[in-house]
């Protein structure tokens, strides 16, 4: 009886990936090295900015540059009038203890009104401030976007008010509620008065243009309602998450 042959299968050669394939698999090993390596430093930089006082800005830096220095001394917001909390809340973000960075209801009106005017929260004027940069892109409000919670999740409603306070511009190369308060009535921010506040407040939507010591009718009207809107939120607890 005849034997069968039997065949013996060579194994299949790994088929080698072409170098286009190579290419496209290093990048994108990099892509993701690259977006996990932007999230851990936005983490640490937000994580730090919990205890750590910010002791210039991007903007703040540039003006430094363009203007010779600038006037900006931080101040604990311990240090600082109640009524001028209350005022920038209330003439900025008046929902800012109710949201979570965004205030939505603001946004849709933002909308329907045709765009004509801002529904940025303090949380994200604060977070464009610090880390990003003036300008618009979409980079950069993509930034925005994110970081903005994340900083609601890690930073206390009141040092995120603190901070906005230090950092906001309210007149040419003067930053923070301490040179603003030299700056326009020679006082200390501990000694503010309600008015003075609210002056202040009304100027930060454009500090270049406004004045707090020599005031439009303008500032005036805007000076009575942010009055009027700092009471109110006092009293229905708007401000107790950063007054408390």
């Amino acid at each position: 009886m005849a034997k069968r042959k039997t065949r013996t299968t060579r194994p299949r050669k790994k088929r080698q990936p072409s170098a286009p394939q190579l290419f496209l698999r290093a990048a994108r090993r990099w892509v993701v090295r690259g977006v996990l390596g932007v999230a851990v430093l936005v983490l640490v930089l937000i994580g730090l900015g919990t205890v750590i006082n910010p002791w210039t800005t991007p903007y703040m830096f540039s003006e430094s540059r363009r203007l010779g220095g600038v006037s900006y001394d931080w101040v604990s917001i311990d240090a600082v009038a109640p009524a001028m909390a209350r005022s920038v809340v209330a003439a900025e973000d008046a929902n800012f203890c109710n949201h979570w960075g965004f205030d939505v209801q603001a946004i849709r009106e933002a909308i329907e009104d045709g765009g004509n005017r801002g529904a940025s929260t303090i949380s994200q004027q604060t977070v464009k401030n610090v880390y990003l940069w003036h300008g618009r892109n979409y980079t950069r409000k993509a930034l925005e976007a994110l970081m903005t919670p994340l900083m609601e999740l890690m930073w206390s409603k009141r040092r995120i008010v603190e901070v906005y306070l230090n950092i906001a511009e309210f007149d040419e190369g003067v930053f923070g509620v301490k040179a603003a308060a030299d700056h326009y009535f020679g006082v200390t921010p501990d000694r503010l008065s309600d008015l003075q506040a609210a002056r202040l407040a009304a100027i930060l939507p454009d500090p270049k243009g406004r004045s707090a010591s020599r005031p439009s009718d303008f500032v005036r009207k805007r000076t009575r309602a942010i009055l009027s809107g700092a009471a109110t939120i006092s009293k229905d607890g708007r401000s107790d998450c950063f007054e408390s």
